[in-house]
């Protein structure tokens, strides 16, 4: 199974973080909120599709709202594959940095 990238693995937490309301909008809002860097909808997108492609997420259209003009959204989910690739991912990233000292200054801080 290959590794997730960076990218892909920030949109599967958002979905998970949001759940119910994990629509492209509020995945972008919620990576420019955590990171500090400004995603565009293509940087939101792309992931999107191909965690949907391999399986990590499926999607499916909201109800029409008047708030959005009677426009429905597309709503992700984590599939049990998408949460298998997660907890991988956070395995690898464990084990990698296991034994890394003296990156950090004294006390932690960055």
């Amino acid at each position: 199974m290959k590794l997730l990238t960076r990218p892909e693995e920030f949109v599967l937490l958002a979905v998970w973080k949001l759940q119910q309301d994990a629509y492209s909008l509020s995945i972008r809002k919620r990576l420019t909120e955590v990171t500090g860097h400004r995603w565009s909808l293509g940087s939101v997108y792309t992931p999107l599709d191909r965690l949907v492609r391999r399986g990590y997420l499926t999607s499916s259209e909201s109800e029409a709202t008047a708030e959005r003009g009677g426009r429905k959204k597309r709503i992700y989910r984590l599939t049990d594959l998408g949460r298998r690739q997660l907890i991988r991912v956070r395995t690898v990233e464990q084990a990698m940095w296991q034994g890394v000292t003296g990156l950090l200054p004294a006390g932690g801080a960055l």
